[in-house]
């Protein structure tokens, strides 16, 4: 278990590897030289405080955000340098999506498919299937500007899924969502060889589900490997609290309770 090298050489094996990656906005250093490589087929956690550099890092990494320096290559392909290509291999949902919220989820999800170049037949085919796996198939033609928070957050994943990409970015994927059905979409998407990247502060989640994670914080990677070398076989949470630190009784607070 150790921070991977931004020298090491990129097979097939590694979905996604980031090389060096820096973005500094005025006097603050928000991501500092960060290298990480994410194993083909993972379940992969990125984890840290608010601050950390988790979005920062993964919007530069999936060709959303200009890096300062550095770059991110996907299954070999260089995001920076073959952008189309890179972003054909790549499904993102980005915290906080803007959508298409006048379209119905039906008419969005086939909006998107044939953005990305698939029939009008298969683009329908998939939205349905999508929609029905994700419990959403009961919102027929509702608008999306009318959907509960979780509803959304589960169209934007259906809407980075429906291309079959290779490699699946999340922010944040399951806050206000009940993530039993959309865990269970992307468990079975890495046994097929697909691979799951999110960040998330749910620790919990985070353990339960992810073959792989990282702890960053100011920009930088503390620690990576599978989630048993990374909780040092106990509980992640109280495994990153000890790294990143925590709030402690002594430091206030004490009215509370009163």
């Amino acid at each position: 278990m150790s921070e991977p090298l931004s020298a090491a050489p990129v097979g097939d094996d590694i979905a996604l590897a980031i090389r060096g990656l820096v973005k500094i906005y005025g006097n603050l250093v928000a991501v500092a030289d960060l290298s990480l490589d994410i194993p083909t087929g993972s379940f992969y956690g990125i984890v840290g405080p608010n601050g950390a550099g988790k979005t920062t890092t993964l919007t530069m990494a999936t060709g959303l955000l200009t890096p300062d320096r550095g770059t991110a290559l996907v299954h070999g392909v260089d995001v920076w340098q073959e952008t189309d290509r890179a972003r054909g291999l790549l499904g993102v949902m980005p915290d906080g999506m803007r959508l298409l919220d006048r379209l119905s989820g039906p008419d969005f999800l086939v909006h998107v498919a044939m953005l990305r170049g698939l029939d009008t037949d298969t683009a329908r085919e998939r939205s349905q299937e999508l929609l029905t796996a994700l419990d959403l198939a009961e919102a027929g033609k509702k608008l999306i500007a009318d959907y509960s928070a979780g509803m959304t957050k589960k169209i934007a994943l259906a809407g980075a899924l429906i291309h079959s990409p290779r490699v699946l970015v999340l922010d944040e994927p399951f806050e206000a969502v009940d993530p039993v059905s959309a865990a269970n979409i992307l468990m079975d998407y890495t046994k097929r060889g697909g691979t799951v990247i999110l960040s998330s502060h749910v620790m919990a989640t985070v353990q339960q589900l992810c073959s792989h994670v990282a702890i960053i914080d100011k920009g930088r990677v503390l620690v990576a490997g599978t989630t048993d070398e990374v909780a040092q076989g106990g509980d992640l949470g109280e495994r990153f609290t000890s790294l990143v630190g925590g709030v402690h009784a002594e430091e206030g607070l004490s009215w509370l309770g009163n």
